[in-house]
């Protein structure tokens, strides 16, 4: 699809979410994605049971992205190498969450989700991202 929209009436597809996401992440400020450094997106459509068992997550649809790795903070560079950092972003809670709470658009989900998984990446607990979303308005 040549652009992050599906036809009218058809879910976004994994490809779909993984083009929206691309664009959000290209949409944020050019230092802020230089802060995040390597690290992969990945889109599925759920996240793994066993994540979900991690968690203590029964219901699938309660995790819309997850981020996992060491975070850039606890890095030692001079220790071994190792796992990319990977921020997963889960297409059915993702258009759950945006279909019951249809006052945003679909890349405005998708933008928050990433935002708030690039935020783990770096560090930020769950208080402090809130934090920070609401001092952003």
């Amino acid at each position: 699809m040549s652009d992050a929209h599906p036809p009218i009436g058809k879910a976004p597809s994994l490809d779909d979410l993984a083009a929206l996401a691309e664009a959000a992440f290209q949409a944020l400020p050019a230092a802020f994605r230089k802060l995040t450094g390597d690290v992969v997106f990945r889109v599925d459509d759920f996240p793994a049971e066993e994540v979900l068992d991690d968690l203590g997550i029964e219901d699938p649809f309660g995790l819309t992205g997850l981020y996992q790795g060491v975070n850039i903070g606890h890095r030692d560079g001079g220790g071994p190498a190792i796992g990319p950092s990977m921020i997963f972003l889960y297409r059915r809670p993702i258009l759950d969450e945006w279909a019951e709470h249809g006052e945003i658009t679909l890349e405005e989900l998708v933008t928050h989700v990433l935002v708030h998984e690039i935020g783990h990446h770096m560090g930020l607990s769950d208080a402090d991202i809130d934090a920070i979303e609401a001092s952003a308005g």
